[in-house]
């Protein structure tokens, strides 16, 4: 039982209605009405997605049946496991992670582990210039000098949201909130460039100022927009002190996009049927900004 990373693009998902009712069905009660409460149709499939990528996880790797899965949240919002597991699962992790087209999951068996996947896209109503003034705070005066170095504003705005995901994939591993400073942790990333599809663990965090070496961060880029960092520490009371986070993990597992198919294969229902479910899907725009209308089609 190694390391997982899964992706499934959720954006490209057009269910139909045996589909949408079926990964329904596969999710529990409280977080089937949470997904269904979502006012864009491409938000409730992301998080649906994200649902099915845990259970997917548990079900395989752990051997829980899939409708004795009982997940809950911890009091900052993070998914915990609630089951009883065999001492030998004590220490596995999981952390999911939906942003852009995407809905990603990382899990390790002994170290602790955050995931985060930012897309790179041009801010609303912003110019980037502008953008950058007002996220100045969330970044030390030495990232924004690695951000502006870029040779024109598509790239510093894609280093921007590599620097993000970097940070976003700490704060969900030690698990806090929105009241962590963000200027306490500093990345001096490495490679600046990273290709397509390509495993980074290059890059180093600065903590108040002092190098964390029991932390490394994967990085990877699914595509030309989509940045995934992966954060992976020692656990508390688990090795030695200073223990070398990438001896433990040798390898440097690439990420495997799932289908829809893959994402449901071992799934046992856990809730009957809702025929109003689809059509409360169905009522949902695609996203903020209209899209084409054929987004989703019966199966007969």
């Amino acid at each position: 039982m190694g390391s997982v990373r899964w992706a499934f693009p959720c954006a490209a998902w057009r269910p139909c209605r045996q589909e949408w009712l079926l990964a329904a069905r596969l999710v529990q009660p409280e977080e089937k009405d949470r997904i269904g409460q979502f006012v864009f149709a491409r938000d409730a499939k992301a998080a649906l997605a994200g649902r099915l990528l845990m259970r997917k996880l548990i079900a395989e790797k752990l051997c829980i049946p899939w409708n004795e899965i009982n997940l809950q949240r911890t009091s900052k919002g993070k998914p915990f496991l609630a089951n009883h597991v065999f001492s030998i699962y004590s220490n596995y992790n999981f952390n999911v992670s939906h942003q852009g087209d995407y809905a990603v999951l990382a899990a390790e068996p002994e170290l602790q582990v955050g995931i985060d996947i930012m897309k790179t896209n041009l801010p609303g109503s912003s110019s980037i210039p502008n953008f950058f003034h007002i996220m100045k705070r969330q970044f030390t005066g030495t990232e924004w000098d690695v951000i502006k170095s870029m040779s024109n504003e598509w790239m510093q705005l894609d280093m921007f949201h590599r620097h993000w995901a970097l940070k976003e994939s700490f704060l969900k591993a030690i698990g806090v909130g929105i009241g962590f400073n963000l200027q306490r942790i500093e990345f001096n990333v490495s490679p600046l460039q990273l290709e397509i599809g390509k495993v980074y663990k290059e890059t180093k965090m600065l903590l108040d100022g002092d190098e964390e070496e029991e932390w490394t961060f994967e990085e990877t880029r699914l595509d030309d927009h989509h940045h995934v960092a992966v954060a992976l520490g020692k656990q508390e009371g688990f090795g030695q002190k200073h223990s070398d986070v990438c001896s433990m993990e040798p390898n440097q597992p690439q990420f495997t996009v799932l289908t829809f198919e893959d994402l449901v294969a071992s799934g046992i229902p856990v809730t009957p049927e809702d025929s109003a479910y689809w059509d409360n899907f169905c009522s949902k725009q695609e996203s903020p900004v209209k899209q084409n209308s054929q987004s989703r089609s019966e199966c007969l």
